[in-house]
């Protein structure tokens, strides 16, 4: 197959995005002044910083909206006029104990669902849809919530908020990585996680005002209500914004990517960056088995894609992050510096000063994670998880005032490790380890071990502090000694690289037989779109000719 002439660029909007690396004949049946016209007709309102402002804020607001309704019960559980309306939670018996901490770990269930349904639904109704469902399906259940006047109808009240929140934290990772450069990619999700400690400090002090309200069940029923308000901010923004660009070549609109592509890069159709971001996510298309919607029985593949392997690395990412014991902490601060002898409104402070605290480290994350790297993070965040609740055991083996103290900023300490070790990662890392065909339902189910192991653990600590006490802590220890030499023999590093980037480190792996990790800390690997990647990743001559993207200065120029 021959290569078409080279173009000569045309002025002003209209610029010919022919090269001599692709023809339009490759992507479209359309004659290429149709094609042209058509992406310049699908060109975004917004475009370049404006643009990706906008994707940080709509998801950022989803990420908000996860942890307020993560931190809303905390003080909730102990309020009078909660206690009142819902008395099967107040006792010292260890069926109380079980029922208060179901009515908190059953909206965990309805997340599971969520994610879990994104297998189904995800490609099939793209990024944009799917979070508008989460949306909507989220606003309902916080009515059911704020409106309940029985145990029954609150635990169904979660589960169906819960299920809007599934859909949504399983779908907003992707599609933000989707539209983000590799060289931003990491700080931007990054922002995500500080917004989930942001939402929580939020419920928390918004808990803390209402606590005065004793008289009233707005106590309890405004706080909950509140998250209607960022659910529909989410909603009307993602109606500004634009598909992922890499679902929509999946889909086969590939002149809508272009434009997304474009305007996302703020460049016309025709610069070479635009370009080779487009061409390197057909390639990837057609390397993972062309388009259309991926099968389930294809995230078990090995072989030089080895999705199954990539797959489970985003599902242990996730369940690590929850057996971290980060949770205990979120859902029940109030409870435990109560448990430490503070008194009512004194652990409502002091929660709320956690929660703060928490949004504040969760700062730090932004500025290392494409510096240092990934696997560095998660290791330093597992080490000082480990020893904070070693020190927490020790503490609550004492038990005296003092210790009681030392302990209550020992919770402060593990936050901080944890917003900055684990807090966004679980987050970015799923979304950047797999492959595009089957990013969307690997996410759901990394995302629903996020969940199952959320539910676990939140469901077990009440239980578990009744029976064991501080030796609640020491579980917790040993579980984050695990996570270390799990992340440093088999996490990858995924920083600097674009998310086809990916696709050739574990090709390569394959093909050399040595491990994913060790190729990643490789500086000699070829950058996806490149022809030794093409060689790596098994895409035929013709395929290589076609769709050959220029690939001089690449990385200073995407970076830029």
């Amino acid at each position: 197959m021959s290569r078409s002439p080279s173009p000569t660029r045309a002025s002003g909007k209209e610029a010919d995005i022919r090269t001599p690396e692709w023809r339009v004949e490759d992507v479209t049946d359309k004659p290429p002044s149709e094609f042209e016209a058509e992406v310049i007709s699908h060109l975004p309102t917004l475009r370049g910083r404006k643009l990706t402002t906008a994707l940080a804020i709509v998801a950022g607001t989803g990420f908000t909206l996860f942890g307020y309704d993560q931190g809303v019960m905390s003080a909730l559980l102990t309020a009078n006029q909660f206690e009142k309306v819902f008395p099967e939670t107040v006792g010292a018996s260890s069926e109380h104990a079980t029922l208060q901490s179901f009515i908190v770990a059953i909206y965990e269930i309805g997340c599971l669902i969520g994610a879990l349904s994104n297998l189904w639904i995800g490609d099939r109704l793209g990024r944009r849809r799917t979070i508008v469902l989460g949306g909507i399906i989220m606003i309902i259940g916080a009515i059911l919530q704020a409106s309940s006047y029985s145990y029954a109808q609150m635990v169904v009240a979660r589960v169906i908020t819960g299920l809007g929140n599934g859909l949504n934290t399983s779908t907003v990772p992707s599609y933000h990585a989707e539209c983000s450069p590799a060289a931003k990619r990491g700080s931007f999700i990054m922002i995500e996680g500080s917004l989930i400690t942001f939402g929580i400090m939020i419920s928390y002090w918004i808990d803390f005002a209402c606590f005065w309200a004793q008289s009233s069940s707005a106590q309890w029923r405004v706080p909950i209500a509140l998250q209607i308000l960022f659910a529909l901010v989410l909603i009307g923004g993602i109606a500004l914004l634009p598909e992922s660009p890499r679902w929509l070549v999946k889909n086969g609109r590939n002149a809508e990517a272009l434009a997304v592509i474009s305007a996302l890069d703020d460049r016309p159709p025709s610069d070479p960056n635009v370009q080779r971001t487009f061409v390197g996510i057909r390639e990837a298309v057609a390397m993972e088995g062309g388009e259309g919607k991926a099968s389930l029985k294809e995230l078990f593949h090995g072989g030089p894609s080895q999705n199954f392997r990539r797959a489970c690395l985003g599902i242990v990412n996730q369940c690590f992050q929850q057996i971290s014991g980060i949770n205990l902490i979120t859902y029940y601060a109030t409870l435990l510096f109560e448990r430490l002898g503070i008194n009512d409104v004194k652990s409502r402070i002091i929660a709320a000063c956690n929660g703060t605290e928490y949004f504040l480290a969760s700062l730090i994350a932004i500025f290392l994670i494409d510096r240092v790297g990934r696997r560095r993070l998660m290791l330093f965040g597992a080490v000082g998880q480990c020893l904070t609740m070693v020190l927490l055991a020790i503490l609550g083996s004492i038990d005296n005032s003092a210790t009681q103290v030392v302990s209550a900023v020992l919770l402060f300490v593990f936050n901080s490790f944890f917003a900055i070790g684990w807090l966004g990662m679980t987050w970015l890392y799923p979304a950047e380890i797999v492959g595009l065909r089957i990013r969307a339902p690997a996410n759901a189910l990394s995302t629903a071990s996020n969940w199952i192991f959320n539910f676990v653990v939140v469901m077990v600590t009440g239980p578990s502090f009744d029976n064991i006490g501080w030796k609640t802590y020491i579980v917790f220890a040993a579980l984050n000694a695990f996570i270390v030499p799990i992340v440093y023999l088999f996490f990858p590093e995924t920083a600097g690289r674009s998310l086809e980037d990916m696709d050739v480190v574990f090709a390569l792996a394959y093909r050399e037989g040595v491990s994913p990790v060790k190729v990643s800390l490789r500086k000699d690997v070829p950058y996806a779109g490149s022809p030794e990647a093409d060689e790596i990743l098994g895409l035929s001559p013709q395929e290589r000719e076609t769709k050959r993207p220029q690939i001089e200065e690449k990385k200073a120029n995407e970076d830029a």
